[in-house]
C-alpha cells in the first residue's frame, strides 16, 4: 500500500482502537461489504490464533498447570514451550488429536466494556483503513 506499518495486535470491539491495536469496525446497519469483509477476515485471523494457543497447550501441558513453578521461571518456561512448539510445527513433527482432550479453549481475560471513544487514536483510523484496503487486495479467502 506504499506505507511501511509496524505490527499490530488483534483486539476486540472492546479495545481502543489504536495504531497498534487493529479491531474490527463497531457492527451497525451502515457498514459498507468492504467493512464487513475486515470484521470478517480479523475474526479469522483471531480464530487461527485460538487455535495456536490451543495446540500450544497441549502440546506443552506444562502450560496447563504452571502454578507450581516459581513467577521469575514463568516467562523463560512460555518462551521455551514456544520456541519448540515453532520448531516441533514447522518440521511437520506429529501432532497427537488426543493431547486436546481436556485442553479446552480459554477465554482470555478482556474488558467487560467497550473502551470510551477518548481513548482512540486518531491516526489509528487511518491504519485501519489501510489494512481494510490492504485485505480487499488480497482478494476473497
Amino acid at each position: 500500500m506504499g506505507k511501511a506499518q509496524k505490527y499490530v495486535l488483534l483486539g476486540d470491539a472492546t479495545y481502543p482502537l489504536q495504531d497498534w491495536i487493529l479491531k474490527p469496525y463497531q457492527e451497525d446497519k451502515n457498514l459498507t461489504q468492504r467493512q464487513l469483509r475486515f470484521n470478517y477476515r480479523l475474526k479469522r485471523a483471531h480464530s487461527v490464533i485460538e487455535n495456536a494457543f490451543l495446540r500450544l497447550k497441549a502440546r506443552w501441558q506444562i502450560l496447563l498447570k504452571c502454578d507450581d513453578c516459581s513467577l521469575e521461571l514463568l516467562p523463560t518456561l512460555v518462551l521455551a514451550c514456544c520456541i519448540l512448539h515453532n520448531i516441533c510445527e514447522a518440521h511437520d513433527n506429529p501432532f497427537n488429536e488426543e493431547w486436546l482432550e481436556g485442553t479446552e479453549p480459554t477465554e482470555l481475560p478482556k474488558p467487560c466494556q467497550p473502551a470510551p471513544a477518548a481513548m482512540e487514536d486518531g491516526r489509528a483510523e487511518q491504519v485501519r483503513e489501510l489494512m481494510c484496503q490492504y485485505f480487499e487486495s488480497c482478494g476473497e479467502g
